[in-house]
């Protein structure tokens, strides 16, 4: 069992306290600050839960001890500033365990659920709930919740070998780019010959009278021949760039955006809108410039320096070099430069990503911010986050300010060493003029790739830190994944939960020990206060989460093992927090069913109640809805999301208070189509209206996570228990309306 570090020194302590208690024995464990007996004591608290007992210490002495026997469950309550753990005995009644300050929170909470998943069953959940610390292994910090990169040991070579297999289809047009490159770089070549010998034999001839008039053409000619020919391969290198760096993005693009989408819920909502559209916009983009601008040019400007280098130094080693002095020094920078921008780079992304995330918020919540009238305050709040990436961005360009001119002098400091050398050389008598412009283009030709490298660093750091941020994306775990032998099933509509607890995050469990089982074409109403766990079952059923204890399955399979478009492809739902899309009403409709009709799309409308709205429009179903559908009021919304769920003909049916925007008389008429929809096929519903849910083969009544009664209208009127509580409210409150 693979435990971290923390939870090692639990174990000893454990083994201190109780030596002959055996490993495999304990059941939970955990320490507290706070004492049990007085408000503002501090204690040194220990917890440990094994096969046969509870028993707290305190300064190392035990404080209480209680047979397991005797234990119904353990409870984890968050309080102000601190949270308690108790456990309930077999008549019901709860005593407090141990106080802890809220930085044990997490610990607590997941070790309790230890406890409790051993009482349910039978079995330890170490593995579970008290994972290994995730660490990097090479540098030891703690990698980013729900990632497993490291941002500071990225494996470069790892890195460009994967992102070359991104790139590896358009292989062809990059090679093709740099084979043109090649002969573009051999036509360089022969242009100082033919310079030399223009400017020795024909302008600086001493017998200009007996130069042809036809060889000074021919050699005119030639050099513009060879320039014709080196901007047109310039012109198909660059029309082959283009191509492969588009393609190049495409397929990055798809790659990230399928992986995003594969993500759970959960997951995604770790991340702002603002950072999951860097890494599929302008991270992808930059990785494009890099891969098709960058690494080419990298290859190409290598090859000009070794080619133009040989044969300088065939020519003269002596003048070579001189010419290649400044190349350590270069190499030198090179190492400097990529040590202390790295970090700037990746704070820069933070500080864009941030922005982006702001803006998002406030464009999509136009409407919230124009109501309060903080349009100067979300202003001020977009002017601090762009401030920040203004000062982080100032600090790189400060930086590289400091080093550019250091690096172009080095360079530029081997050309005063060639222009000393042929100076002396044409004084002696050594070189002609025509021979030094040839050799000082060659020189330039060898600055090129210099200078080229000098700037190398700073298109590497861009780089690097997106494809960090990409592939940190791409390597992240699936909490929600098909099985290896999914399967695609036609659901029928028997759905079971059994034993199912499931917490949004390690410290509360918003549903506890749920079992309930659902006959094919049973009409479920789900009823119960705000935040007991209503729409989180059905967010289960629909697999957006996995149960953390139990299983739910549908018509005898466990839905861990359909696949999930089999699952979802056969669910309809009308959720809480209604959403449409930027398009026009009929899109919206159809979005359910790719190959519906119009005749389809308008006898699905009809039957939510909106077919009469939308023809009143001017466009009528082309009528565009705008972004979230803001050029819609609620209700219309609402009823144009029924119609998409009807469209899609499910065979589970899903509503998440899906006529809570609807006046009374459209309510109504809704209800009689979904009376009619849901008849030969199971429907899970939540309603405020408890009203609605009145013809419900069952009503499921939740409260604090856990079923607390199930029964028909009536049977539960009759009960009077909560439910009927409930209804009993909500009555007063019509009243009073």
């Amino acid at each position: 069992m693979k435990l971290s570090n923390k939870t090692k020194e639990l174990f000893k302590r454990a083994h201190k306290l109780q030596p002959e208690l055996k490993h495999e024995e304990v059941v939970s464990l955990w320490e507290y600050n706070l004492d049990r007996d007085h408000p503002r004591g501090l204690t040194d608290g220990f917890v440990l839960i094994s096969d046969h007992a509870l028993t707290v210490y305190e300064n190392d002495a035990i404080a209480l001890c209680e047979p397991m026997e005797n234990i119904k469950e353990f409870r984890f309550q968050a309080g102000v500033g601190c949270v308690f753990a108790e456990y309930i005995n077999k008549n019901g009644d709860s005593f407090l365990i141990s106080r802890a300050d809220s930085s044990h929170k997490t610990r607590i909470a997941t070790a309790i659920k230890a406890a409790n998943h051993y009482f349910l069953f039978g079995s330890h959940a170490f593995e579970k709930y008290f994972p290994a610390a995730n660490v990097c292994p090479k540098c030891g910090r703690a990698y980013r919740q729900g990632s497993e990169t490291c941002l500071n040991c990225i494996d470069t070579k790892r890195a460009a070998k994967r992102l070359w297999g991104v790139a590896k289809p358009y292989k062809w047009l990059i090679f093709a780019s740099m084979t043109l490159f090649v002969f573009i770089s051999l036509l360089g070549l022969i242009t100082p010959i033919l310079t030399q010998k223009l400017t020795d034999e024909f302008i600086l001839s001493e017998t200009p009278d007996k130069i042809s008039p036809l060889m000074y053409l021919v050699v005119i000619g030639n050099i513009l021949l060879v320039q014709l020919a080196s901007r047109g391969l310039s012109s198909v290198r660059n029309w082959t760039l283009v191509i492969a760096g588009n393609k190049v993005v495409h397929r990055l693009r798809g790659i990230v955006f399928d992986k995003i989408q594969r993500l759970s819920i959960a997951r995604i909502s770790k991340r702002t809108a603002g950072e999951l559209m860097n890494r599929v916009s302008q991270d992808t983009s930059r990785i494009r410039m890099f891969i098709v601008n960058q690494i080419p040019h990298l290859l190409e400007q290598v090859l000009l320096f070794l080619v133009v280098g040989i044969a300088f130094f065939v020519y003269d080693w002596r003048l070579a070099l001189l010419v290649v002095l400044p190349t350590p020094l270069i190499a030198l920078a090179f190492a400097l430069f990529r040590g202390i921008m790295g970090k700037l780079f990746r704070r820069n992304w933070e500080r864009s990503a941030q922005s982006n995330a702001v803006l998002h918020d406030i464009f999509s919540g136009i409407r919230v911010v124009k109501s309060y009238g903080t349009e100067k305050r979300e202003s001020k709040r977009f002017e601090d986050y762009a401030l920040a990436e203004k000062n982080t961005q100032l600090k790189i360009e400060t930086k590289w300010a400091y080093i550019n001119p250091l690096l172009q002098f080095l360079i530029s400091f081997g050309e005063f060493f060639i222009l000393f050398y042929a100076g002396n050389a044409i004084l002696g008598g050594e070189m002609t003029l025509g021979e030094m412009s040839k050799f000082s283009s060659y020189a330039g030709m060898l600055y090129t790739p210099l200078q080229f490298l000098a700037g190398f660093p700073r298109h590497l750091m861009m780089a690097k830190t997106s494809i960090t941020k990409v592939f940190e994306i791409i390597d992240e775990p699936e909490d929600i994944k098909d099985a290896e032998d999914a399967k695609d099933i036609q659901i029928k509509g028997a759905v079971s939960l059994k034993n199912v607890t499931f917490g949004y995050d390690e410290s509360v469990d918003v549903l506890r020990n749920i079992n309930l089982e659902i006959k094919p074409g049973e009409f479920i109403g789900l009823v119960g206060k705000s935040g007991t766990g209503k729409s989180t079952l059905i967010n289960l059923v629909m697999r957006m989460y996995d149960v953390d204890e139990g299983s739910v399955s549908i018509d005898g399979v466990d839905i861990r093992d359909i696949s999930q478009e089999s699952l979802r492809s056969q669910i309809g739902v009308v959720l809480q927090e209604t959403f449409l899309f930027n398009g026009s009403i009929y899109q919206n409709i159809a979005y359910a069913k790719k190959d519906a009709t119009r005749e389809e799309v308008i006898a699905a409308a009809k039957a939510a109640g909106a077919h009469n709205f939308i023809i009143r429009l001017t466009d009528g179903y082309d009528t565009w809805v705008g972004e979230k559908g803001n050029t819609l009021s609620g209700g219309e919304k609402q009823r144009i999301a029924i119609a998409r769920a009807l469209l899609h003909n499910p065979k589970l049916l899903i509503l998440d208070e899906a006529t809570a925007s609807l006046d009374t008389e459209t309510e109504k008429q809704i209800q009689e189509s979904l009376a009619k929809l849901s008849h030969e096929r199971t429907t899970i519903a939540i309603a405020h209206r408890l009203s609605t849910l009145r013809n419900a083969t069952r009503l499921v009544v939740l409260d604090k996570g856990r079923i607390a009664e199930i029964g028909t209208h009536d049977e539960l009127i009759e009960k009077q228990g909560i439910y009927y509580n409930l209804v009993m409210a909500q009555r007063e409150m019509s009243k009073m309306a």
